[in-house]
C-alpha cells in the first residue's frame, strides 16, 4: 500500500481530533485496514459507520457503509465513492463525511474538523507551497464543476443526452452504450413490458455511468460487459491485482497458457438492488483458495443481506474481491477444467454453495482472521 507511513499519521490525527468522547464524532477502533466510526446526532442518536481500506487505496477510497439504513447517513455515505485524488485519503474522507452528514441532520460542524490536515512523512513527496496552494484551486474549482453538473442532471429530462463537460470524461463507445439503454428502456416502457424496478434501473444507470468516468476503469483494472445488453446481469473482466501476489504470476501464465489475461467474474441484480446485494461468481479461471467455493460462488460478508449496504457501488465491491482473492492466497488450477466436471463451475452450484455458505454463518457467525493472516 502507498506512503503507509502517511496512512498511519493520518490515522493518529483522527484518534487524538475524534476521541471516543467527542460529542459528535468518534473513532471507535482504526488500524490500516479500517476505521469503526460513531456519528452522534440529534438528542444523542448514534450511527455507526464503517470504512475497509482496500489494497488499492489511495488510487480508489476506502470502501464505507453504514449499519442504518436512514437517508441521513447512507446519503452521506455515497458521497464518498466518488471521489478521486487527494479526497480518497481517509482524513479528507472523514472531513467530507463529517459535514455531509451535519449538513443531513441540520447541527452545526464540530470546530474540530478544522484539524484534519494532511501529514508530511518522510519518505512522501509533498509540493512546494505555492504549488500546493495552485493545486488546492484547481480542485475547487473541479468540485464545484462536479457540484453543477450533477445539478444539471437532475434537471434533464429521461430522453436528453448527457452534458457536454459528463461526456467529455467518457469514451464514444460507452456514450452509445449508455445511449442505447436509454432507448431500449423508453421503448420497453411504451411497450408495458418493463423488466426490473425504477429504483434499480436509475442505481444501475449511474453506477455503470460512474464506472466509465472512474480512472480504475480507464486505467484497465476491469472491464465490464453488459449481457444481452441487460442492466441486471455484467461480466466483469478483473484484468489487475496486487503484482506481487502469486495471483499476479498466475495472470501472467494463463495469457502465456491460453491468452486470457482476465479472471471472468458474472454480477447479476435483482429489481430490489440497491437494497440487496448482487450475487457474484467466478465464471473462469478454476481458483482455488481467494474464499471462492465450488461453483464459483465467493465467500464474502459484503455480499450477503447481513454484510450488505445500500451504499456500496459496484466498483467498490469488484475493488473489494480483487483485494479478497489476493489476501485469501488465490491460484489459478491450470488443467482442472480437463480432468474435473465441466460444470464445476456453474450457475445453480455457486447459488447452491453460496446458499449453504449463508445459512452456516447465520447459525454461526462471520469469522475475522488475525491481522497477520491479512
Amino acid at each position: 500500500m502507498a506512503c503507509l507511513v502517511t496512512l498511519k499519521q493520518e490515522i493518529k490525527t483522527l484518534e487524538t481530533v475524534f476521541p471516543k468522547n467527542h460529542e459528535r464524532f468518534q473513532i471507535v477502533s482504526a488500524s490500516v485496514d479500517e476505521l469503526n466510526c460513531r456519528f452522534v446526532g440529534k438528542n444523542g442518536k448514534k450511527y455507526e459507520i464503517h470504512a475497509n481500506i482496500t489494497e488499492t487505496y489511495p488510487s480508489t477510497p476506502p470502501v464505507w457503509f453504514a449499519e442504518s439504513e436512514e437517508t441521513s447517513v447512507t446519503n452521506a455515505v455515497q458521497i464518498l465513492s466518488n471521489t478521486s485524488g487527494r479526497d480518497n485519503h481517509v482524513l479528507n474522507q472523514v472531513s467530507i463525511l463529517l459535514r455531509e452528514l451535519c449538513r443531513l441532520h441540520c447541527i452545526p460542524e464540530p470546530a474540530d474538523i478544522a484539524l484534519l490536515t494532511m501529514p508530511s512523512p518522510p519518505g512522501c513527496y509533498r509540493l512546494p507551497e505555492r504549488l500546493e496552494e495552485e493545486r488546492d484551486m484547481e480542485d475547487d474549482d473541479d468540485e464545484e464543476e462536479e457540484e453543477g453538473e450533477e445539478d444539471l442532471h437532475l434537471e434533464m429530462d429521461e430522453g436528453e443526452n448527457v452534458s457536454k463537460n459528463k461526456t467529455d470524461e467518457m469514451d464514444t463507445e460507452h456514450l452509445a452504450t449508455l445511449e442505447r439503454l436509454r432507448q431500449n428502456q423508453r421503448q420497453d416502457y411504451l411497450k408495458g413490458s418493463v423488466s426490473g424496478s425504477v429504483q434499480a434501473t436509475d442505481r444501475l444507470m449511474k453506477e455503470l455511468r460512474d464506472i466509465y468516468r472512474s480512472d480504475s476503469f480507464k486505467k484497465g483494472m476491469y472491464s465490464i460487459e453488459l449481457v444481452n445488453d441487460s442492466l441486471y446481469e455484467w461480466n466483469i473482466r478483473l484484468m489487475s491485482v496486487d503484482p506481487d501476489s502469486p495471483l499476479h504470476n498466475d495472470l501472467v501464465l494463463l495469457k502465456e497458457k491460453e491468452g486470457k489475461d482476465s479472471i471472468l467474474l458474472n454480477m447479476t441484480f435483482k429489481e430490489t438492488y440497491p437494497f440487496e446485494p448482487p450475487f457474484v461468481r467466478v465464471v473462469h479461471p478454476i481458483i482455488s483458495g481467494g474464499y471462492v467455493l465450488v461453483g464459483g460462488a465467493i465467500c464474502m460478508e459484503l455480499l450477503t443481506k447481513q454484510g450488505w449496504s445500500s451504499a456500496y457501488t459496484v466498483e467498490a465491491v469488484i475493488m473489494q474481491i480483487a483485494a479478497t482473492l489476493v489476501k485469501g492466497k488465490a491460484r489459478i488450477q491450470f488443467g482442472a477444467a480437463k480432468v474435473r466436471d465441466k460444470s464445476q463451475y456453474s450457475l445453480a452450484r455457486a447459488q447452491q454453495s453460496f446458499k449453504s455458505l449463508v445459512q452456516i454463518h447465520e447459525k454461526n457467525g462471520w469469522f475475522t482472521p488475525p491481522k497477520e493472516d491479512g
